[in-house]
């Protein structure tokens, strides 16, 4: 029997539910903590960050408007899809970030764990960020969690997978819809984290996933009119400020990057970093 030729994978973005090449045709190669070439990442442009701008403003009124239970059934499913593939997250996260298979293991293991604790959170969101606040007449006055809407998030470079998962998970969980740029160096995760959204309930265009380079890509989100909030996380300290000025345009809600320890418990500041309150005042009939 003749040896069989090895069937490349073929990476691809993830925009609006759908997989396209990068608009522009180009790609990079992407390679091991050693050097070692892994794959061909799309190159994503400032069209194809425009493209995921308009699939996550599509999606946003079917996903925020869907139930905190069904927010979460979907959330747990993701967990669910990604323990069926523990095996090849824990191959790409190793090859990522230099780690032997045990670390990236550990990795993987918290990153499925991740979901399934935001997906816990969906129906609780309210009752910690929402309240009914004491007023001098007969009304109630009630104030609610709302989300904020279209939110670009720039994923951590130094972890390609579980900082990633914690940063998208908490700005999904409350209804808001995003459009994510993977780690520059790493962003093979992320691409396969797309794969799984696709098959996990996720409505196209609540997640859209770019590859490429990171301050290319962030630019045009920090300038989009249509983009309601950013978090850097994946920024380093100059273009975060960059970034920063130009979100100010629009009066963009902004998370400036931090020191942070993704494996630590994550606690609800994400949580509740992209959310309005709307506050309703409404006579009691007495």
């Amino acid at each position: 029997m003749s040896e069989r030729l090895s069937v490349l994978k073929t990476y691809k973005l993830f925009v609006g539910g759908k997989f396209p090449r990068s608009e522009s045709g180009r790609v990079y190669e992407v390679t091991d903590a050693k050097g070692t070439w892994l794959a061909n990442a799309p190159l994503a442009s400032r069209k194809d960050a425009r493209d995921a701008v308009v699939a996550a403003r599509k999606a946003f009124g079917g996903w925020s408007g869907a139930t905190a239970y069904n927010r979460g059934q979907i959330l747990y499913r993701v967990a669910e899809m990604l323990e069926g593939r523990r095996g090849q997250f824990v191959h790409e996260v190793a090859d990522a970030e230099g780690l032997s298979k045990s670390k990236a293991a550990l990795q993987v293991d918290a990153a499925i764990d991740r979901w399934v604790w935001y997906a816990g959170w969906c129906d609780k969101t309210a009752q910690i960020a929402g309240s009914a606040n004491p007023v001098a007449g007969p009304y109630f006055n009630l104030s609610t969690p709302e989300p904020t809407g279209v939110v670009a998030l720039l994923a951590p470079q130094d972890s390609s997978f579980l900082g990633l998962v914690s940063v998208i998970a908490p700005a999904i969980v409350t209804g808001n819809t995003t459009v994510v740029v993977a780690a520059e160096a790493a962003p093979l995760p992320a691409l396969s984290l797309a794969e799984v959204l696709a098959t996990s309930d996720l409505p196209g265009g609540v997640v859209n996933v770019l590859s490429g380079r990171t301050a290319e890509l962030a630019a045009p989100l920090a300038a989009h009119q249509d983009v309601n909030a950013i978090d850097l996380a994946g920024a380093d300290a100059e273009l975060a400020t960059e970034l920063e000025k130009s979100a100010a345009d629009n009066l963009k809600r902004v998370l400036r990057p931090q020191p942070a320890n993704w494996p630590a418990d994550p606690g609800t500041a994400r949580l509740l970093a992209f959310l309005e309150t709307k506050t309703v005042w409404h006579p009691m009939g007495a």
